[in-house]
């Protein structure tokens, strides 16, 4: 490329980096049939979806290719997260991400493979220079795979704003074929006044659905008084899909007067976790249902809710009949609505709520310490979204924090003073976190001379490990001592049950060699291609550590031709 066209590239950028939306402007990365398995703003865990997930038809490498000019701005290639991913830098100022990615296009492969030879490893970022990869529309960049924490072939495609917001890329006129409304699960009725009761409950209420001959839906009546929300569980299904994804708008009204508007378009990742503010966490937890509320609360800065009186909340009085309606589309327009009838009727049951007893109160507003025998927990401010009581005790080398039905925002420290231990074991020790049928994962932990310190964002149970068994580590498609001239790779197959894997080092003839970790199969593999093959007799040295430091070598020989 020479000198004219490079400067006439970046002067366009510099001219052209205004976020207008052109819904002609990109075009789509992949020549298949688009059919999503996850859409924009849907509902994960802990975090708004950022982009589509574009099926790929069950397979990798499915070529990927510009939907308009730029520039390669960033790489980052991973074990988990994206994996490889790609960021590519357009004139009209946004950009646009590719993420698990199987490989990149040969030129930027070999990019990237030149810079982890360098810096000899295998995770690596870049921030290649402007002018450097250059892409016009139209050319191939990448391939789709499986990498980092997918669950399955697929390519999940990004656009970002100038602000590097996700933006939903249906905005920008990539067309999903969708004729099926938004279906509807639940539906549910939040007394949150301290007067507040519905069906002479002061505790949420499931309402029953009761579908109309004109497709529309209503509930069963309920008497309610006070300040009430509403909250629903709704998802989406495309034309050609089977799976059911997250829908695109939300509008409530009550009687006729617009209450809250709800549109996944575009968010920032900064507030991104406040979804478990927005979710019913606690019915989540115990369901693995989440129900959107239509409200919101303290705490709660999410950008997605674009209009909105009385912060979605509907003042009931008594003696006064009144509907509530609820609008749920898809990006097509496909409409489902809900009506509730409500009977205003105030309740003489309510009984004011207690402070329950041997539980401890974690303000919102302020941070705060506790300590339970050998543990320290330290709350920071806005660690919890609002003043909880948590159940915290101890027994033995255990720290029970409640259990994991409060959403956590900001990280709480977990300290515990290992002093009663000696010192070679000191070395070993790791605070866990207990899951379900007692397993237990390796929580990132740091020593201070005789305190140990985890930080965490999920309460339950927590408890001292020590881990002193060393990784183990086999050859998976080759013998020590064999000729394996056919073969495209190196493959070893490494395993850690109890802190798990740290990190690993591989050398050929003690030169630095590059392997890709797979750690949904527990497989590292090195691609033969790379050419560090120099010797027909060859001499394999793998190091791989766990989190506390254990380690183990493996050493093999094995004989190839060479090129």
């Amino acid at each position: 490329m020479n000198l004219l066209r490079i400067l006439l590239v970046i002067s366009v950028f510099q001219l052209q980096g205004q976020n207008t939306i052109d819904p002609n402007y990109f075009s789509n990365p992949l020549e298949i049939p688009m059919i999503l398995s996850g859409s924009f703003g849907e509902l994960r865990n802990n975090h708004f979806h950022s982009g589509l997930d574009i099926k790929t038809q069950q397979r990798s490498g499915v070529p990927i290719y510009a939907p308009a000019d730029g520039y390669v701005s960033r790489i980052k290639v991973g074990h988990y997260g994206y994996g490889k991913a790609l960021y590519i830098k357009h004139p009209n100022g946004y950009s646009t991400v590719y993420a698990h990615l199987q490989k990149f296009e040969a030129n930027i492969q070999d990019y990237v493979k030149q810079n982890q030879y360098k810096k000899e490893r295998y995770e690596i970022e870049l921030f290649p220079k402007q002018s450097l990869l250059l892409v016009k529309k139209g050319d191939l960049i990448a391939y789709t795979g499986n990498s980092g924490s997918s669950g399955g072939p697929h390519l999940h495609y990004e656009i970002r704003d100038s602000y590097s917001r996700p933006m939903n890329p249906m905005l920008f006129g990539l067309e999903i074929p969708d004729t099926k409304a938004p279906s509807v699960t639940s539906v549910f009725a939040y007394p949150v006044g301290d007067d507040a009761t519905v069906n002479q409950s002061r505790e949420p209420v499931k309402l029953r659905l009761i579908k109309q001959k004109d497709g529309t839906y209503k509930t069963e009546k309920i008497s309610a008084f006070g300040k009430i929300g509403f909250g629903i569980a709704a998802t989406d299904q495309q034309n050609g899909a089977y799976n059911k994804n997250g829908v695109y708008r939300i509008n409530t009204s009550y009687n006729g007067k617009p209450k809250i508007d709800i549109a996944f378009e575009k968010f920032s990742f900064d507030e991104t976790r406040y979804l478990n503010r927005y979710i019913d966490y606690t019915y989540f937890k115990d369901h693995k249902i989440k129900i959107q509320k239509l409200f919101r609360q303290t705490n709660n800065p999410l950008s997605i809710i674009q209009q909105e009186d009385d912060n979605g909340f509907v003042n009931i009085a008594d003696g006064f009949s009144s509907n509530y309606t609820i609008d749920i589309k898809d990006y097509q327009e496909n409409l489902t609505q809900i009506t509730i009838p409500v009977i205003g009727k105030r309740d003489s049951l309510v009984v004011k709520e207690q402070a329950p007893k041997d539980l401890q109160y974690i303000p919102s507003a302020t941070s705060s310490s506790i300590q339970r025998g050998i543990f320290t927990v330290t709350f920071p401010k806005n660690a919890l979204y609002q003043g909880s009581y948590l159940d915290i005790k101890t027994s033995a080398d255990t720290l029970h924090l409640h259990t994991d039905n409060i959403p956590v925002h900001k990280n709480i420290s977990i300290s515990m003073d290992i002093s009663n231990y000696n010192t070679v074991d000191k070395n070993k020790l790791y605070i866990a976190r207990q899951a379900y049928k007692n397993t237990y994962y390796y929580t990132t932990t740091r020593r201070e001379n005789n305190i140990l310190t985890a930080n965490t964002r999920i309460l339950g149970s927590y408890s001292l490990a020590m881990d002193t068994i060393a990784p183990t580590i086999k050859a998976f498609n080759f013998t020590d001592g064999k000729w394996i001239s056919n073969n495209k790779t190196l493959q070893l197959k490494i395993e850690d049950t109890h802190s798990g894997i740290s990190s690993y080092r591989a050398t050929l003839n003690g030169t630095f060699i590059l392997m890709e970790y797979n750690y949904k199969k527990d497989v590292l593999t090195y691609d033969f291609n790379d050419n560090m093959v120099t010797d027909t007799q060859n001499n394999l040295r793998l190091i791989v550590t766990d989190n506390v430091g254990n380690s183990t070598t493996f050493e093999a020989i094995f004989f190839r031709k060479k090129l």
